[in-house]
């Protein structure tokens, strides 16, 4: 066995069958389909997890190839996986052709409901996978973009570890990592966790290239016009009563279509979709209030939301967990 690759760490988990690692990951993050690559004959590996609210550190150990396929169910967690290499490496596909790498000098990032399949490369593979919770990236993209978002991000999936963003990335993904190893002290510390994942996000949605990206590179240098800032003014001064875009135009002293040009233009989405986005933020922030008293319904008729069934779908389709997911969160803590 090649246990001087795994010296350094330390598996509260560890055997010498392909079936029982896999038995093993199933347990923790749901069934998949796997197989050895090759032989799987005295297949020595070693598993370590470290979880919080907001993250989750997964330290692998194997000695030979295999590969999994992805297939997320309704009970499957998402996340953000960043993944550092510590021999080896670690490969995602996408379709049938495109592929993305971590190895040498270069981290991966993946949304784990993305690619078809992974395959951890060579001999003596030792690999640390931080998860980031993906309802923390969506609600980073919603605070800097300040619009609906659904889909895939996008994400450039290889990060160069010799270019100032990837070492930025990778220096706060290692002090995180470090922090959680072996119950560390960040798993003590959950305001500083919340912290420190939320840099990460900011500093993934800012620096990582995705399909939002160009928003950043023309927003900064555009100065919304007066309508558009008093539009957004009477949007928040009014974002309980049931107000129209109609009104929301003639309180800018402007057109409902130069209305709308103007938020396309300078805000990238719709007013009413701007408007749908303070709404969703401020019901969220009403669930996430631990004294709050409020029915789930009285909420969604506080902010504006007069089908429940329609706030739940859009409220999981930005935040990644319905609405009630979030009122019991806050009630366990």
């Amino acid at each position: 066995m090649t246990e001087n690759s795994a010296a350094p760490f330390s598996f509260r988990f560890s055997g010498s069958s392909f079936d029982n690692m896999v038995e093993t990951l199933g347990g923790a993050f749901g069934a998949f389909d796997a197989e050895p690559v090759g032989r799987a004959q005295d297949f020595h590996w070693g598993l370590d997890f470290s979880v919080c609210e907001k993250a989750v550190l997964l330290t692998g150990y194997h000695e030979a190839e295999f590969q999994f396929n992805i297939e997320p169910t309704a009970d499957t967690a998402e996340y953000l996986s960043i993944v550092v290499p510590r021999s080896g490496g670690m490969g995602v596909t996408y379709g049938s052709s495109r592929i993305a790498e971590a190895g040498q000098g270069k981290l991966l990032l993946y949304n784990n409901f993305e690619p078809n399949s992974v395959i951890m490369h060579g001999q003596s593979n030792v690999i640390d996978e931080l998860l980031i919770n993906w309802p923390v990236i969506l609600q980073t993209i919603g605070q800097t973009f300040e619009m609906p978002f659904s889909g895939s991000l996008d994400l450039l999936p290889e990060l160069d570890l010799s270019k100032p963003e990837g070492r930025l990335i990778g220096n706060l993904t290692e002090t995180i990592i470090s922090g959680m190893r072996d119950d560390g002290p960040l798993l003590q510390s959950p305001i500083a966790m919340a912290h420190m994942t939320q840099a990460l996000a900011d500093l993934v949605v800012r620096l990582v290239p995705h399909r939002l990206s160009h928003f950043l590179q023309n927003g900064p240098a555009l100065i919304a016009p007066r309508h558009v800032r008093r539009a957004i003014e009477f949007m928040h001064t009014n974002i309980d009563q049931p107000i129209t875009m109609p009104k929301v135009a003639e309180a800018a002293g402007v057109s409902s279509r130069a209305l709308e040009t103007g938020f396309r233009a300078f805000r990238g989405t719709s007013p009413a979709a701007y408007l749908l986005t303070l709404r969703l933020r401020a019901a969220r922030q009403e669930l996430l209030d631990p004294e709050s008293k409020e029915t789930m319904k009285a909420v969604c008729l506080k902010w504006g939301f007069f089908h429940f069934g329609r706030f739940s779908a859009v409220y999981k389709t930005t935040y990644g967990e319905y609405p009630s997911d979030t009122r019991k969160r806050v009630i366990r803590r």
